[in-house]
């Protein structure tokens, strides 16, 4: 297929040096970068505090309408915050739940930290349901359907799953939800970016994802979508000044909560991530997700081939209409492998219970991928794994 996405390839200093294939983890840096970092520097050391009046005030909600142009989310509707544990934390510390409803579902593919969320966040009288996965590469949707009733206050799932990339039906989760009368929080962190997100058209209440992945934006920066009607029915307990209606007023007693994205921050945002955000968000822009999508497709399906032709078991779903953007393999002594592939420079991460994660994004070539598949068949045949099988490294 022609490659018309690949010319943007220019705009990223590390495809330069490496063979990059960890966006599913960590996407590259846009050298536009290096030029909003200094105008931030810039803006603080000669504008000083008059930033707060001449644009900083109001950047998180532009910044978020610009994530909202990728998801079709309302204006005013997407709030940025430092991290999903934060993101969620607002949330659930300001959802009330109806009487009666003592059920949260979720499966036993979710991402730790939301699970840890939960856990800590959730109030005694609310369980959690977890669906065990068959296959460690999905999760039976008729079993997490069935188990989504009245007594069911919330549904947490992802709608990409983290190890193998898995793409969860969360249309028909969404609409089961809100049949019985329960609230959906979608972590759409491996989705947003490299397949399309339409919060409108799925009607789903609460969306969290993360900028540092598909969107190219880097760490420290995750956005939050709520339903603008249900906004008004949530009164987070995590809160601050940033939140309320006359933040100027100094007012100590009851605060009135805006009525848009504000009304999920709290204290000081950090600006910072806010100018470091932008380059990738208009460079997924300008590339198009559906293009990219398309690219995705092509490239994910040539790994599985390639992989399939050297004798590799896959921890990847074979349809792409189920695969997101990763694909995961699992040859013998993957940890090692993936340690090997680093020190040559092509950058993969390993995940246990799952095995090595390769993604492709819109600035990579076929001939990269083509390069990890022989390069782990020659590590396999070297022996070279061997030296990086004694021990393992903190961060994987």
């Amino acid at each position: 297929m022609t490659d018309h996405l690949l010319h943007l390839r220019r705009q990223f200093p590390i495809v330069e040096e490496t063979t990059y294939l960890v966006s599913h983890s960590l996407g590259a840096m846009p050298r536009e970068v290096y030029t909003r970092l200094h105008d931030y520097a810039e803006d603080w050391a000669l504008r000083g505090v008059r930033n707060w009046k001449e644009q900083w005030w109001d950047l998180n909600g532009q910044v978020g309408d610009k994530v909202g142009g990728i998801i079709n989310a309302q204006p005013s509707s997407v709030s940025i915050h430092e991290n999903l544990s934060t993101a969620a934390s607002i949330f659930l510390s300001g959802v009330t739940f109806p009487t009666g409803r003592d059920k949260v579902v979720i499966d036993d593919m979710i991402f730790p930290t939301m699970y840890y969320v939960l856990r800590g966040m959730l109030t005694p009288d609310l369980q959690l349901h977890q669906v065990p996965s068959q296959d460690g590469i999905s999760v039976p949707l008729d079993a997490l359907l069935d188990a989504i009733d009245e007594r069911t206050a919330l549904v947490s799932v992802s709608h990409v799953l983290f190890r193998s990339a898995y793409i969860m039906d969360v249309q028909a989760i969404i609409e089961k939800a809100h049949r019985v009368g329960a609230l959906v929080l979608l972590d759409a962190y491996h989705s947003v970016g490299v397949i399309p997100v339409d919060v409108q058209a799925l009607n789903v209440d609460v969306l969290i994802g993360g900028v540092l992945k598909w969107l190219c934006g880097g760490p420290g920066g995750v956005f939050m979508y709520v339903r603008p009607d249900l906004r008004p029915q949530i009164t987070p307990r995590i809160t601050g000044w940033f939140a309320h209606k006359r933040p100027f007023d100094f007012e100590v007693g009851e605060i009135e909560l805006r009525d848009d994205a504000y009304r999920f921050l709290n204290g000081t945002f950090n600006v910072s991530t806010l100018y470091a955000m932008q380059p990738g968000l208009e460079v997924i822009a300008q590339a198009g997700v559906d293009r990219i999508r398309a690219k995705s497709r092509h490239q994910t399906a040539l790994l599985i081939e390639l992989a399939q032709n050297a004798g590799y078991p896959l921890a990847t779903p074979l349809n792409a209409d189920e695969r997101a953007g990763t694909v995961t393999i699992a040859p013998p002594n993957a940890y090692a492998i993936s340690r090997a592939l680093l020190d040559q420079e092509i950058l993969v991460d390993y995940r246990e219970n799952a095995g090595i994660r390769i993604s492709p994004h819109f600035y990579t070539s076929d001939a990269e991928l083509h390069h990890v598949i022989e390069a782990i068949a020659d590590i396999l045949a070297s022996g070279a794994w061997e030296r990086y099988s004694a021990s393992r490294d903190f961060v994987t």
